[in-house]
């Protein structure tokens, strides 16, 4: 049975860090790429970021320079390291998979899996 089993959120004050972690089961990891999407109230999902297997990094504008998306293969996890929060960071963060032989990892019809969540809130 596949599983994506985000943590780390919580609340934070602006200008402040969070770390996320994904573990992942069920599935053949490396052969996936990984994603990060946020889905703030009353709006759409967002691609947050993604990484490859061999280890490319791909960032929305949005969080290019504060977030950084890594990944270890050896115990099927990636993690979101959230730095200099703002308020429109506010959202629920989901881990995503994709198939590396899907033509994208940030659109939303190419995710096979998803996380349920967790929830990031930044207040200033």
């Amino acid at each position: 049975q596949v599983q994506l089993q985000e943590s780390g959120g919580g609340s934070v004050q602006a200008g402040g860090s969070l770390r996320l972690s994904c573990a992942a089961s069920g599935y053949t990891y490396t052969k996936y790429c990984m994603s990060w999407f946020r889905q703030a109230p009353g709006k759409e999902r967002e691609w947050v970021a993604s990484i490859l297997s061999a280890g490319n990094t791909f960032y929305g504008d949005s969080v290019k320079g504060r977030f950084t998306i890594s990944r270890d293969n050896s115990q099927n996890s990636v993690s979101l390291q959230m730095n200099s929060l703002k308020d429109e960071d506010t959202a629920m963060y989901y881990c995503a998979a994709v198939p590396s032989s899907r033509f994208s990892c940030a659109q939303l019809q190419t995710i096979q899996y998803w996380g349920l969540g967790t929830p990031v809130t930044v207040s200033s």
